[in-house]
């Protein structure tokens, strides 16, 4: 094979917990990849379900581990989203084991030290689905890209 050196890097979850403040984190580390170098670990970030509401500030925490953005995954179909990883693919996998439909999660990126179009960038690669007629990283429905929209700013207090 072409990159058998590389494994695909897989989250390992421990422990999926509630917070006090009602969001779910999933705890746990990251198994690393395998390299002729040997092992490489990295972290895995503590996702969060948001189901009720999360403050601008504590986005803006968030993003500063990635530069200027925060991942997410929204559900269009239930109205909640997460964040806080490092990979859209782990959100959508913590999403899936919540009990949501795959044909309802969306990422995202969203820049909260922006406003307007400019907050939320429909890019991933989770967004790749021929058979929903979306061919592109991006969100080619207006009416879901409106559905997300009107999703997120319900769940971030500004």
């Amino acid at each position: 094979m072409r990159n058998a050196r590389w494994r695909a890097l897989v989250p390992e979850i421990n422990k999926l917990e509630r917070s006090p403040s009602g969001r779910w984190r999933a705890l746990g580390k990251r198994v690393g990849c395998k390299s002729s170098r040997g092992f490489e670990s990295l972290s895995l970030r503590q996702m969060e379900i948001i189901k009720d509401k999360i403050s601008i500030n504590d986005l803006k925490e968030k993003s500063k581990r990635l530069g200027d953005f925060v991942k997410a995954v929204v559900d269009v179909e239930k109205g909640i989203m997460a964040v806080d990883a490092e990979f859209h693919a782990d959100l959508e996998a913590l999403m899936l084991e919540q009990g949501s439909g795959q044909k309802y999660l969306w990422g995202i990126n969203i820049y909260p030290e922006e406003t307007g179009e400019a907050f939320v960038e429909f890019d991933s690669m989770i967004n790749l689905r021929p058979g929903q007629e979306n061919r592109s990283r991006g969100v080619e429905s207006e009416e879901i890209r409106k559905k997300i929209i009107i999703i997120v700013n319900n769940l971030i207090e500004r």
